[in-house]
């Protein structure tokens, strides 16, 4: 799979505290845009607050900062100027347990857009069309979109969510065990269509699922105890790791 290797984020010397305890250790990172970067390691180990820095939603709990540098596209994303609401539209995320709202699967697509501002009817019928579709959800659900989404499968339920997600047109997609929640069926779609969306979005995921993030993703990195042990590309790090912990990891020794 070559690509560019054009930087879309970059961490350095990252550390992160939940008050006095501290959760990250001098993270060092370059994330490559239009990618699929796993995060991996056993829970606890920091990957899912690092992965919220990136959408600053560890920012809504009390008691937490951090030291370094995190930036995008150049751009550091904790600088007073920083636009927040801008930035977590530029950065969707997708959560491990879906979470549509208690509204029609239309209601639910055009949320984010109508928020930012657009009422245009047919705008709006446009993006919801396109984000269904980007998110593999549209031949499914086109005939019922005024019905509630809570009566959609897990899987749908998941894959609304994405579209969601990808309606208020992120730069960044965050997906934090996105199919840890789903049979087996419905992960397998989820991760085909993360496959499909690597070709247009820079994706971070979380996951515990080693198959899972050999398959999907380009770049792994695994933490430890709050350390980045080693980062690379995916078939050199489950392959030919380079620490002895990532190893033992991966071939299950411990975690």
């Amino acid at each position: 799979m070559v690509k560019t290797q054009k930087t879309k984020l970059h961490a350095e010397n990252v550390d992160f505290y939940y008050g006095n305890t501290q959760a990250l250790f001098d993270i060092n990172m370059s994330i490559p845009d239009k990618q699929v970067t796993a995060l991996i390691g056993p829970s606890g180990c920091g990957k899912s607050t690092f992965l919220r820095m990136f959408n600053r939603m560890n920012d809504i709990i009390p008691g937490t900062h951090h030291t370094g540098i995190i930036s995008m596209d150049g751009e550091d994303i904790y600088s007073p100027k920083t636009d927040v609401v801008k930035l977590r539209r530029d950065v969707g995320m997708v959560f491990q347990k879906s979470n549509p709202f208690p509204k029609s699967i239309y209601d639910n697509v055009i949320y984010g857009p109508t928020i930012h501002g657009t009422k245009d009817k047919s705008e709006l019928d446009a993006i919801v069309e396109k984000s269904l579709k980007g998110a593999a959800l549209w031949d499914e659900v086109k005939d019922r979109l005024n019905t509630s989404a809570l009566g959609l499968s897990g899987g749908q339920q998941q894959r609304l969510c994405i579209a969601r997600a990808l309606a208020v047109k992120p730069k960044l997609l965050l997906m934090d065990e996105p199919a840890s929640a789903l049979d087996p069926k419905s992960s397998a779609r989820i991760e085909k269509l993360i496959g499909e969306l690597r070709e247009k979005y820079t994706i971070i995921i979380v996951t515990h699922n080693m198959q899972q993030a050999s398959r999907v993703s380009d770049h792994t990195a695994f933490f430890y105890e709050g350390v980045l042990i080693e980062f690379g590309e995916t078939p050199q790090i489950f392959t030919k790791p380079t620490q002895q912990r990532t190893e033992d990891y991966i071939t299950g020794r411990f975690g």
